[in-house]
């Protein structure tokens, strides 16, 4: 049965714990001749229906060092971009090739592309889940603190698919995660019934920033409109104008507390300067990290 890479919890809670150790091991081996190439002979298709940086780059790279051959597509220059249906597509990319990094607009589209694959489909990005992100999140924190299980997580604006990927997450790795959303920008309910039935961790909503950032290991946010929601800028600002992550809010963490963003920032917006690129921050090693967790990942859903 072809397994595929929708959501968090589409790993069981000790492997995706074991692929964040595998993504660490990966990260050692880079450069050296002792780093596997399990893809080799193979090729993989990174689909993208959005604007990506990291996401592209970080694939291309590790799909490369594995082994593999990296193809991308940009919608607008391909059969997609013209209406083609994504089961059509699907099926023709499952006979060219081992896997596909779909990053797209509606989940609904990353599910049709899973269920007609008959390769392993990866979300590069969904309006609902950025899971590939988390992945690269989690080894940070990791990383940063030894652990996972037991951590206290903020997150500090829109309830968003980082948001609902951080939701899972807490679910999966037993983090106590607290949400400070603005009225009318909380997480989907659906989400967070989903991780409270894993019953791992523990996931609260609540308005204030400070409230959610008090005792914290990590501090979280993301921008305040995100793509798709560009004409919503000035009504978002307005509504988010309370929860810019700054050097006050930090002060109410942990002294040993670091900061997290998945790029790109708007620095003067949902997070100030002297925090991003300041001691606590740790956003250029989990950018980093996006292309160790997701080789990680590959091996994992494609070498098996």
């Amino acid at each position: 049965m072809t397994r595929h890479f929708r959501t968090l919890v589409d790993l069981e809670p000790d492997e995706l714990v074991a692929l964040i150790g595998r993504a660490r091991e990966l990260k050692r081996l880079r450069g050296t001749a002792a780093h596997p190439r399990p893809l080799e002979g193979k090729a993989v298709v990174i689909a993208l229906e959005k604007a990506s940086t990291r996401t592209r780059v970080s694939f291309e790279v590790g799909i490369a060092e594995l082994g593999a051959q990296p193809i991308t597509l940009i919608s607008s220059s391909t059969q997609m971009g013209r209406g083609e249906p994504i089961e059509d597509t699907a099926r023709m990319l499952s006979a060219y090739c081992h896997g596909v990094v779909y990053r797209t607009f509606g989940h609904d589209r990353v599910e049709a592309m899973c269920r007609a694959a008959t390769v392993p489909v990866i979300n590069g990005l969904s309006e609902t889940y950025h899971p590939c992100q988390l992945l690269a999140d989690l080894q940070t924190v990791q990383e940063s603190f030894g652990r996972l299980e037991g951590l206290r997580v903020a997150w500090i604006g829109d309830g968003n698919n980082m948001a609902h990927s951080w939701i899972l997450a807490a679910a999966q790795v037993g983090l106590e995660l607290v949400l400070a959303c603005p009225e009318g920008y909380e997480p989907d309910d659906a989400v967070l019934e989903r991780a409270r039935a894993i019953g791992r961790g523990s996931v609260s909503v609540v308005r204030e920033p400070a409230q959610a950032a008090e005792g914290s290991h990590v501090v979280t946010t993301d921008v305040w409109a995100s793509m798709g929601h560009e004409a919503e800028t000035r009504a978002r600002a307005a509504a988010f104008a309370a929860y810019q992550v700054d050097a006050a809010l930090m002060a109410r963490a942990r002294p040993e507390a670091i900061f997290l963003h998945c790029l790109p920032a708007h620095r003067g917006e949902e997070v100030a300067a002297d925090v991003i690129d300041g001691p606590a921050s740790r956003v250029w090693a989990e950018a980093e990290n996006r292309l160790h967790a997701q080789k990680a990942l590959l091996e994992h859903l494609i070498a098996g």
